[in-house]
C-alpha cells in the first residue's frame, strides 16, 4: 500500500537510514529496539552526521539512553517519542506522542506528528519519555485488570454485569475507555486493539521503573500478576480486556 503511495521500499534498517533525513521506528519491546540499532545492517551501521533517528518505541529508560549515545556517538540526533493510543486512535491520526531529546528533531517532526496525533508533548531529556509512557500504561493497565476484576465479581454473585456498566457509564468513573472495555467482555470479543502481551510488557517495565528509585508500584504489581496469569492460558495475543479469562473460575 505504502509503495503505491510512493514510499521506497529499504532492505535493511541501515539502507532505510542513510537514504532518509529522519527515519521513524517503532517495535515490540526492548530487545527488539536494540536489535534494530545494534544489529547486522542496523540503523547504527547507517547513520551520518545529521541523520535524525525517532524511536517511537514504548522501553523502558535505559534501553532509550543507551540507544541515543549509540546515534549521537556516529553524529547522529535521537528523539525518543512513543505513542499512547490504540489501533483506532493510530487508524484515525488521533494518538498522544510523548517525546524527549533533541528539541531540534523534535520540532523538525512537528508536520509528521500533526498527521499521527492529536497532541504531543516534549518532556526534555532522553529517557523521560519512557518514563512517563510507562507510568502511563501501568495506570491503564492497572485500570483494566480492575474492571475485569469488578465484571467477574459481578457474575458470580448474581449481578448483572450489563447493568453494572450501565451504572459505571452514568457515575464519576464514566470514560470511553470503561465502555470499550467493558463492551469486549460482554460480547465476548477479544479482537487485539492494546496486545495483552504488550501492557503486560509495560506493566513489568514500570515496576522494574519503581524498583531502580525504590518506589513502591503494589497496584502494578498485582496486576502484572493477573496479566501473567492471562499470558499462561494463551490470552497474549489477544486485547488486553481479555485479562478478564484470568478471573473466570
Amino acid at each position: 500500500m505504502f509503495i503505491q503511495e510512493g514510499a521506497h521500499l529499504g532492505r535493511t534498517p541501515a539502507e532505510v537510514v542513510s537514504t532518509c533525513d529522519i527515519t521513524f521506528a517503532c517495535v515490540a519491546d526492548p530487545k527488539a529496539a536494540k536489535d534494530l540499532v545494534l544489529g547486522p545492517s542496523g540503523v547504527l551501521q547507517g547513520i551520518r552526521p545529521g541523520k535524525c533517528y525517532v524511536d517511537m518505541s514504548t522501553v523502558d529508560p535505559e534501553t532509550v539512553i543507551e540507544l541515543a549515545q549509540v546515534i549521537v556517538s556516529r553524529g547522529g540526533r535521537f528523539l525518543e517519542a512513543p505513542v499512547s493510543g490504540n489501533q483506532q486512535l493510530s487508524n484515525d491520526g488521533m494518538l498522544m506522542i510523548l517525546a524527549a531529546g533533541d528539541q531540534g528533531v523534535y520540532e523538525d517532526c512537528s508536520s509528521c506528528f500533526q498527521a499521527m496525533a492529536k497532541t504531543s508533548f516534549f518532556l526534555g531529556e532522553v529517557g523521560n519519555a519512557a518514563r512517563m509512557m510507562l507510568i502511563l500504561n501501568m495506570i491503564q493497565g492497572s485500570f483494566m485488570a480492575t474492571i475485569a476484576e469488578g465484571m467477574t465479581l459481578a457474575q458470580v454473585t448474581g449481578q448483572s454485569q450489563q447493568t453494572l456498566l450501565d451504572i459505571l457509564n452514568q457515575g464519576q468513573l464514566a470514560n470511553i475507555f470503561l465502555d470499550q472495555k467493558c463492551q469486549n467482555i460482554l460480547q465476548g470479543n477479544f479482537k487485539p486493539d492494546f496486545y495483552l502481551k504488550y501492557i503486560q510488557k509495560d506493566l513489568r517495565l514500570a515496576i522494574a521503573l519503581g524498583d531502580s528509585v525504590n518506589h513502591p508500584t503494589p497496584m502494578a504489581a498485582a496486576a502484572n500478576e493477573v496479566y501473567k496469569r492471562a499470558k499462561a492460558l494463551d490470552q497474549s495475543d489477544n486485547d488486553m480486556s481479555a485479562v478478564y479469562r484470568a478471573y473466570i473460575h
